[in-house]
């Protein structure tokens, strides 16, 4: 996240690495559309998040939360369609708090369309995510307020 405009979806997915990776919450909901949409299907609700707004929200929460994070193992298979990519990869986190490690493997399916994420299902455990560092009843308190 160099402030270089991205266009191809791996790099853009690679962005969003970096940016979460390295902490520039911020600077994140600018690598997605004005009218995206995100999903979260693992995290029990089916979590829907529309929109640049509510995915700023999002990082705004998640930069609260006292972790560090590192990606491995990352994969990325191009699909048919030159929109859309499928990365595997693995947050290798500690938190910063207790000095607990953990592993989270994740899978996002991505749509990038001109040079900004459309689409996107995300599939990591955020819950356990939460669970690890102590905020799980933030999470569930957040999940309410996006639902109503």
């Amino acid at each position: 996240m160099t402030g270089e405009i991205v266009k191809e979806p791996r790099a853009v997915f690679q962005a969003l690495l970096d940016g979460v990776t390295g902490k520039k919450w911020s600077l994140l909901p600018e690598l997605y559309a004005e009218d995206c949409v995100v999903e979260h299907p693992f995290l029990g609700f089916g979590q829907r998040m529309e929109g640049r707004d509510r995915i700023r929200k999002h990082f705004e929460f998640a930069s609260g939360i006292p972790l560090q994070l590192r990606a491995r193992n990352v994969v990325v298979h191009q699909t048919v369609d030159p929109e859309v990519i499928v990365a595997e990869f693995e947050y290798h986190g500690e938190v910063t708090t207790t000095g607990r490690t953990f592993v989270a493997p994740c899978i996002f399916v991505m749509r990038v369309r001109d040079g900004l994420i459309v689409e996107s299902r995300d599939y990591a455990n955020h819950l356990a995510l939460a669970y690890v560092s102590g905020r799980v009843p933030e999470l569930l308190s957040m999940l309410e307020k996006a639902d109503s």
